[in-house]
């Protein structure tokens, strides 16, 4: 006789790591997608195409973000519950690059909806008859803001992206050493 194993669940921890792993690939090509359609399709035939699927991926990062939120909250929510952060340097300046990424996910994506909608290009999901709906009215300007807002806060974003790889390769360093000496 064999004895099923109940599966175990995962954690708050675990889901956010993968939901931070999974953005990261769809940022990743959010990034490279975009720079290769703002410098290299001109009036080639599949822009169409790109341009929606580019916005159908920010859809899904937003969608994303929503849900890595709420996991992220219910970590924060147990990893303090008995004690509260110790508010050292590295902690506080953790906690504000962390902020700065997690505001340039969110407008980011707000940035591109509003390029889209003040230059009347609808956001179409997945090429399906699914349009969101209109949040910014039809205006040159405004569109031009969107566009600029969106170049500037996609590299600005890649250069924190950037810092937070640092400050993390930082940590896995010393997380190595402290290996080695048990070791």
């Amino acid at each position: 006789m064999t004895t099923v194993k109940p599966v175990k669940k995962k954690s708050a921890a675990q889901r956010l790591w993968f939901l931070h792993w999974l953005m990261a690939a769809f940022f990743l090509l959010l990034f490279i997608g975009g720079t290769y359609m703002a410098n290299f399709l001109g009036d080639a035939p599949y822009r169409r195409l790109f341009y929606d699927f580019h916005k159908t991926l920010g859809v899904v990062v937003m969608s994303l973000l929503l849900a890595r939120i709420v996991v992220l909250l219910a970590v924060l929510r147990h990893k303090y519950r008995y004690r509260k952060p110790k508010a050292t340097r590295e902690w506080w300046q953790s906690l504000i690059l962390h902020s700065f990424l997690y505001g340039f996910m969110l407008f980011m994506p707000i940035s591109g909806y509003m390029m889209s909608n003040a230059g009347n290009h609808d956001v179409v999901v997945f090429a399906t008859p699914i349009v969101l709906p209109r949040l910014f009215p039809v205006d040159p300007q405004l569109g031009a803001l969107g566009r600029n807002l969106h170049f500037w806060l996609g590299y600005t974003f890649l250069a924190a992206v950037f810092l937070h790889m640092a400050e993390q390769w930082r940590y896995l360093r010393s997380q190595w050493r402290r290996f080695r000496r048990k070791a």
